[in-house]
């Protein structure tokens, strides 16, 4: 679906956003919950959860961008955004 270049926040809401891996999201569904084409509606939601850590974003601006929280294996919670790549 999409590749976005993200960033994580640790230290409270104040605190400073360091760069970090990109993530990419395929989404394959029915009933256009995603549209098969384009990008998530604003305010979808989701969320994941494996071994390796966790987390829940919302997309805005039509899925050029999300906002929500992860946690990595071994890492606390922390800020979680990203933004698409072009």
């Amino acid at each position: 679906m999409a590749t976005y270049k993200t960033q994580i926040q640790w230290g409270g809401p104040n605190a400073d956003w360091h760069d970090d891996a990109d993530l990419t999201i395929v989404i394959q569904n029915r009933d256009g919950v995603v549209p098969q084409t384009g990008m998530p509606t604003t305010g979808t939601q989701i969320s994941w959860a494996s071994a390796q850590g966790n987390g829940s974003v919302t997309f805005f601006e039509d899925g050029n961008r999300f906002s929500g929280s992860a946690q990595f294996k071994g890492e606390g919670p922390v800020g979680y955004r990203g933004t698409i790549k072009r």
